[in-house]
């Protein structure tokens, strides 16, 4: 039986306990102000029956982000947008270029990264080529474990692929998270983007090209994959690191994989899909973001990728599970799925569908992205209107790390 994802949200959102203030009582001591959710909806029918304690008010939006908004122009807000993939162990001069040249806002590290001692090296050097006005880039890995693991060189640990780690209890899963998160925290990366929150189901496993046969699920029922789910941003958070939930509305259904092959599809899952709590649990837990999937899912929106689809993001996302933080694309950069698509437009659309962080690993696309995303805004009131929302969103969610300096 499916169950409305409204109902499984605020359901989460009760059993993680709203006793200290609507936070997780296993979690860490705060949730950051930009992954709390909200109770908004996109239509009285998508209303949630109850409102948590914690919904916040506009007057806890930290003053310093506003202060910093009124200082970027049109094009760094844009650049605050897109997360520009570098080679794991440090930036070639061509990457240097882009990421110094447009200040991203954030930097995806890809391929194998070196040591810790060499990352966080590494890490500084992009750091100091991002900053821009008092504002630090998000840095993120895929550091999930078994196959995907961009760093585990001397100082990292060996992470075990995530059907191992859904076998342990949630206390051991929340604590290994937390010493994983450490070693990430040290070597100068601010963001895992993990976990994987999608349910692949038993019979379909050694089908499903991009979480099955990589054993990168958690679990077969969203009951299983849900407390995994949550012990693992637990566990992040207790060290500083932001997460992603991914790939919603989810990869388990699928068989072929987005980064290698267009024209993946989901015939099956629906809106209010009960594989769908395992994300609302992910909420609830206090995660950074929400990733979005740039499959076709046909029972949902069929005519536009999820990616692209205002019903999935503004709809389902930020409307169904209430989520009022920062949302962020699956790579966009140099997956197959979106090849036939003009940069710019994998980025204006995003923004236009409620979206905000957009994932680029492919650096030469930096520029034109960002120049799309700025002539779309000069022409278009409305659109700049939500490229600055997003702004909001990223620069909170940086605050809530450390990354932007007021004063």
């Amino acid at each position: 039986m499916r169950r409305p994802v409204t109902l499984i949200a605020l359901t989460a959102l009760s059993v993680a306990g709203c006793s200290n203030g609507g936070q997780p009582t296993a979690g860490p001591s705060t949730i950051p102000s930009s992954s709390v959710p909200t109770t908004e909806a996109t239509t009285p029918s998508q209303a949630p029956t109850q409102t948590p304690t914690s919904t916040p008010s506009a007057t806890q939006q930290p003053s310093c982000v506003d202060q910093k908004l009124k200082t970027l122009t049109m094009r760094e807000q844009a650049a605050q947008l897109i997360m520009t993939g570098i080679n794991a162990d440090g930036m070639t001069s061509a990457q240097r270029a882009v990421v110094e040249g447009q200040k991203s806002g954030s930097i995806l590290l890809v391929g194998s990264g070196g040591s810790l001692a060499h990352t966080r090296t590494a890490m500084a050097a992009v750091t100091d080529a991002a900053t821009v006005k008092g504002i630090r880039p998000l840095i993120a890995a895929d550091q999930e474990g078994g196959q995907i693991q961009r760093l585990k060189g001397s100082g990292f640990d060996r992470m075990p692929a995530a059907t191992v780690q859904g076998e342990w209890s949630a206390g051991k899963l929340t604590a290994k998270a937390r010493q994983w998160g450490k070693q990430l925290k040290q070597a100068g990366v601010n963001v895992d983007l993990a976990p994987v929150a999608d349910v692949v189901p038993e019979s379909l496993k050694g089908q499903n090209a991009p979480i099955g046969k990589l054993d990168r699920e958690y679990g077969n029922t969203p009951d299983q994959v849900g407390p995994a789910v949550r012990a693992f941003v637990q566990g992040m958070n207790q060290a500083g690191v932001a997460t992603s939930v991914k790939h919603f509305p989810g990869l388990g259904r699928v068989r072929g994989n987005t980064d290698f092959a267009a024209g993946v599809v989901d015939t099956t899952t629906v809106r209010g899909d009960a594989d769908l709590k395992p994300f609302a649990d992910g909420i609830a837990a206090g995660t950074s973001m929400v990733m979005i999937s740039t499959v076709t899912y046909t029972k949902i929106d069929p005519d536009n990728r999820a990616v692209f689809s205002p019903t999935v993001v503004q709809g389902m996302v930020r409307g169904d599970l209430g989520w009022r933080g920062v949302v962020i694309t699956d790579d966009v950069g140099a997956a197959a799925e979106v090849a036939s698509i003009p940069a710019g437009q994998r980025a204006t659309r995003f923004v236009a569908a409620g979206g905000d962080i957009v994932i680029n690993a492919k650096s030469a696309l930096t520029e034109p992205m960002v120049d799309a995303l700025v002539a779309k805004a000069q022409q278009e009131p409305a659109f700049a209107v939500k490229l600055t929302g997003s702004v909001r969103r990223v620069l909170t969610l940086k605050q809530d790390h450390g990354l932007v300096s007021c004063g």
